[in-house]
């Protein structure tokens, strides 16, 4: 196969990707449609209390800080990066999920970073690779605990049970990379590495990433981070439900937080539109609350999340754009003629 049919086979695949994933979004919309009262999520969208909902932004807001104080702290024993940095690279990545398939938003974070501050994207990719396995075990953790105190059954329970099968085999997976070199055959495949080494820098330095996951003291202080961003998240629906009249408790709450986020890694449409609302009124009705409030909260979640993350992920992507280009600028002024210009890795220079 030469590198036309490779190219041309990947745009395939990623074109059949988009495309399932908006046909998925289209049959979950479909399905919402025709089971809730649109009527009466309309009137209560309508009858919506602001003030919860101006709430439910500073809800949104604080999730946003702790998960890119996380990030920080996750790359910390690797490189120094302000805090500044992870927070807009963060916020670009979350503007690219709301309007790319896949999570791809993970991939640009990356990149942003990774071309802000220049410590190497393979080593920052190995930094999320642990954030969303921690992100998950959380999550499903809260769903689980929730699931228990509201002696939920069904499809629900089923979809936390794979979600604990799922988190099982991404935890190995990570265990199996860390120990990568003491594995059989670890040998065979060193000296096939050694034959292309840029793969083997990136391989390595992707490991270097993954290897915060054996630092306990960070694990903790992660595990802790991402149980208070997700508790912001539980306000947020705690906060919708209150604005819509229908009150829900915290485990119900709860619950809907942890079961529309399990339900974005199902492949969908960008934004995870249609998926999300389908989640949240599944879970809504198993746990007794009515369908046309239930998806008119879902609605003021999902869509102050999109505006929130996509107005301060544009201003995040316009501002580092604008920073970038001063400090070339900057560079180029002050870099005597015939003299090389500074590293930009010596911005956030990866700590040995």
């Amino acid at each position: 196969m030469n590198l036309r049919e490779t190219v041309s086979g990947g745009s395939r695949g990623r074109l059949i990707r988009v495309v399932g994933g908006v046909i998925v979004s289209i049959v979950a919309l479909a399905l919402v449609i025709r089971t809730v009262d649109l009527e009466a999520a309309a009137e209560a969208l309508r009858n919506a209390d602001m003030r919860w909902v101006a709430l439910l932004f500073v809800f949104i807001s604080l999730d946003i800080v702790l998960r890119a104080i996380r990030w920080r702290l996750l790359l910390k024993p690797v490189a120094e990066v302000p805090l500044g940095a992870t927070f807009s690279s963060l916020l670009v990545g979350y503007l690219a999920n709301n309007i790319l398939p896949a999570r791809l938003g993970e991939l640009v974070r990356c990149h942003v970073l990774g071309d802000r501050t220049g410590v190497p994207r393979p080593t920052i990719l190995g930094t999320v690779v642990v954030e969303r396995i921690v992100d998950t075990a959380v999550v499903v953790a809260i769903a689980a605990l929730a699931i228990l105190v509201l002696s939920v059954r069904g499809i629900v329970a089923s979809a936390v049970l794979v979600g604990l099968a799922i988190t099982a085999l991404l935890i190995v997976g990570v265990a199996a990379a860390m120990a990568a070199h003491r594995l059989p055959g670890a040998e065979r495949i060193a000296a096939r590495l050694a034959e292309r080494p840029s793969l083997a820098r990136a391989l390595g330095r992707l490991r270097e990433g993954l290897a915060v996951a054996g630092r306990p003291r960070t694990m903790v202080q992660t595990v802790v981070l991402s149980i208070g961003g997700w508790s912001a998240t539980v306000l947020c629906f705690a906060a919708a439900g209150q604005a819509v009249g229908i009150e829900p408790t915290l485990g119900q709450a709860a619950l809907l937080a942890a079961g529309t986020n399990l339900a974005t890694a199902v492949p969908s449409g960008p934004g995870y539109i249609g998926t999300f609302e389908l989640a949240a009124v599944t879970i809504a009705v198993s746990v007794g609350l009515p369908e046309g409030p239930a998806l008119a909260m879902a609605l003021i979640v999902h869509v102050s999340t999109l505006l929130l993350t996509s107005a301060g992920g544009a201003v995040a992507f316009v501002s580092g754009d604008i920073a970038q280009t001063r400090r070339t600028i900057r560079e180029a002024g002050t870099t005597k003629p015939g003299a090389t210009p500074t590293d930009r890795s010596q911005v956030a220079r990866p700590l040995r």
